[in-house]
């Protein structure tokens, strides 16, 4: 019987194991098995610099900040098991958590399996992801390879508005590729990007390669006119898919409170869910922000949260107990 298990290893998973092993719960994380569609430490593993992560004046690399997290979090005797969860039944307490044939039972559980951007499909997305080729403009944007050079941006709804104007600040010009001859987007977005002095609205077209080499990068892409099926090619040292994210919570549909969207929609303020006992914290829970600080910020949350809900049941477990 374990007190808490954690699913998920990006910063959310892992703060929330800091704060419940010093809590001396003694925390058990699965944090996946590392695969060709699963990095443990969640998507910060495919981000080469991260500049905006407060405490590294002068950047940090993706895998290295994660490193750092797991490391703290296993000082305190958080245990972390490389198994992917394949089966979750919070029908009745305590829980059961299944990785293939083996079960776990938990007093609460926090889930914290994040989110994944999504890309167009394109085999040239792939080649290019961390050189050229993102799909966070706020985690990526102010990078100097990308700071006064011509960017592009796919999407026509909020989010692609919002990546648009932000890159605005720093690229020399912003290219936006839709598909249509109108955005989804709301109009007030929609009208300052039209509006907007370095952006350039490609419409009726759609991206069909990134375009780049292994010396530089993405160094522009190719268009497809979707009236006339002509092609053409734009030059971009960066290329932002900006068409939304997918929470990963299909192993919880059904179960838990969603979101039409997927997202786990938590109980008020907190980060309890519709099921007593489980929590919900990073990227799994917000659609807005999306950020690696927010998702620890979230991941303290649900482990304060967890930590008194276990506190106020009869018969709590001692401190250390599983």
């Amino acid at each position: 019987m374990e007190n808490v298990i954690i699913i998920g290893s990006g910063p959310a998973a892992y703060t929330a194991a800091l704060y419940t092993a010093r809590a001396d719960l003694s925390p058990l994380v699965f944090e996946g098995e590392l695969s060709q569609s699963l990095l443990p430490g969640g998507q910060l593993m495919t981000t080469t610099e991260v500049e905006n992560y407060p405490g590294f004046p002068d950047g940090i690399t993706g895998p290295e900040l994660m490193a750092l997290f797991k490391a703290q979090a296993q000082r305190f005797d958080a245990r972390v098991l490389p198994k992917t969860v394949t089966a979750a039944d919070l029908s009745q307490r305590p829980f059961k958590i299944s990785c293939g044939a083996d079960t776990w039972e938990a007093r609460a559980v926090i889930i914290a399996t994040g989110a994944n951007a999504k890309y167009l499909g394109l085999e040239s997305e792939e080649r290019f992801k961390n050189r050229g080729a993102s799909a966070c403009a706020t985690c990526d944007g102010g990078l100097p390879r990308f700071r006064n050079k011509p960017l592009v941006v796919v999407g026509g709804g909020d989010t692609a508005m919002e990546e648009s104007l932000f890159l605005a600040r720093f690229a020399s010009q912003v290219h936006v590729v839709h598909r249509r001859d109108k955005f989804r987007a709301s109009k007030i977005m929609g009208d300052r990007v039209k509006t907007h002095e370095k952006i350039t609205i490609e419409w009726n077209s759609v991206i069909n390669e990134v375009l780049g080499n292994d010396q530089d990068g993405v160094t522009g892409v190719r268009i497809k006119d979707v009236n006339s099926g002509e092609t053409r090619e734009l030059a971009c040292s960066g290329y932002f898919a900006a068409i939304g994210h997918k929470p990963n919570t299909g192993l919880f549909e059904g179960i838990l409170d969603m979101t039409d969207n997927g997202y786990i929609i938590p109980q008020g303020t907190s980060s309890a869910t519709n099921i007593e006992g489980v929590f919900a914290a990073g990227d799994v829970a917000d659609p807005v922000y999306r950020q690696a600080v927010t998702a620890a910020g979230s991941g303290c949350k649900a482990a304060i949260d967890c930590s008194r809900w276990l506190e106020a049941q009869e018969g709590a477990p001692p401190p250390g107990a599983r």
